[in-house]
């Protein structure tokens, strides 16, 4: 596996799986829509094939993980990108890093506290405000399970 910063090169494919996946590229947390085909981030290739990508914005001090995904579950792909954010992020002088994901989202809430980060806050009922920013948000989620909450998870740097 390669992990290389998103360029004009290889940006088409990362923004094509968050359009098909996410109907991005407008996204929104904690009530911020933001459009990810601006942001900073890294892909990672396995075989010449995308196999997963971290994207990020900063804000003061604070780096948020805007959008994570890979392709191949449990092969370090997620585990490999969000270390070259979290160096990144050192490189930018940021003292927390942090993300946030809906309360369907259970493999990755799994997935954030295995990796160290620390739930700090449930955001209860955001969606329905995330709703009126991005109407293509569904209803429901992973396993049938209505999407209400937001969870925000953070490591310290």
């Amino acid at each position: 596996m390669t992990i290389i910063p998103l360029t004009d090169l290889n940006r088409a494919e990362v923004d094509t799986f968050i359009k098909n996946e996410w109907g991005g590229p407008m996204m929104v947390t904690l009530g911020n829509l933001y459009d990810t085909s601006s942001l900073p981030g890294f892909a990672a290739f396995d075989g010449g094939r995308l196999s997963g990508a971290a994207l990020y914005r900063v804000d003061g001090d604070a780096c948020e993980i805007a959008a994570l995904f890979s392709v191949i579950q449990n092969r370090g792909v997620g585990s490999a990108l969000i270390n070259r954010v979290l160096e990144a992020a050192r490189g930018l002088g940021c003292v927390r890093v942090w993300l946030v994901t809906t309360n369907d989202n259970t493999g990755a809430i799994r997935f954030y506290q295995k990796f160290g980060f620390a739930l700090v806050a449930v955001h209860i009922g955001s969606m329905e405000a995330a709703r009126r920013l991005k109407k293509e948000i569904p209803s429901t989620g992973v396993d049938g399970i209505p999407i209400e909450h937001e969870f925000e998870f953070e490591i310290t740097l």
